[in-house]
């Protein structure tokens, strides 16, 4: 009987035990859909909020917009006043420019006049920079020619000293004989 107490026992305490995990199980799907449930509510929550927010900026700009096309109405018409004005300007102006494209001939043939005497000094400085490169031809081939004078003259020092030192060789070898 004892055996069976026991056995019974163990089986009711597993059967508790499966009970407890199949609530589990169900409790924890029921959780995920919860989750699940509340994040649709928050997403649809954001969205709204976004909605909200977007139609606040909207009715900003529209109210931005009726006053800016308002500033652009008096624009228009200050424009149209200063187009007037301007008009008058240009004619005004146009008589100026006359008087001035005359004054623009007599410095035209100023101008003339001058390029003539420029070009008339270009040349002077073209045969004067051909003297300048004939001289500078003439120094170098003055400098080479003492380059090369003053090469020949250490080639002749250069054998002179190998002369005075077989010299003092002959000297110190006869001396020690």
């Amino acid at each position: 009987m004892k055996n069976f107490q026991q056995n019974l026992f163990i089986i009711v305490a597993l059967s508790l035990c499966g009970l407890c995990v199949y609530q589990w199980y169900g409790q924890t799907l029921q959780r995920n859909d919860i989750q699940k449930l509340e994040q649709t509510v928050y997403d649809q929550s954001a969205a709204i909020q976004g909605y909200t927010n977007s139609i606040k900026s909207m009715d900003r700009q529209i109210a931005q917009m009726d006053a800016r096309i308002t500033e652009l109405k008096a624009g228009a018409k200050t424009n149209a006043d200063s187009v007037i004005t301007q008009r008058r300007e240009i004619n005004r102006l146009q008589a100026t420019a006359d008087g001035l494209t005359n004054q623009v001939g007599e410095y035209k043939l100023a101008v003339d006049s001058l390029q003539g005497k420029l070009k008339d000094a270009y040349g002077g400085i073209q045969k004067q920079n051909e003297a300048m490169k004939e001289l500078v031809d003439q120094r170098d081939e003055f400098v080479k020619k003492l380059n090369d004078s003053v090469k020949e003259r250490n080639d002749i020092v250069n054998k002179y000293n190998d002369l005075v030192s077989q010299v003092e060789k002959n000297q110190t070898s006869e001396g020690k004989r």
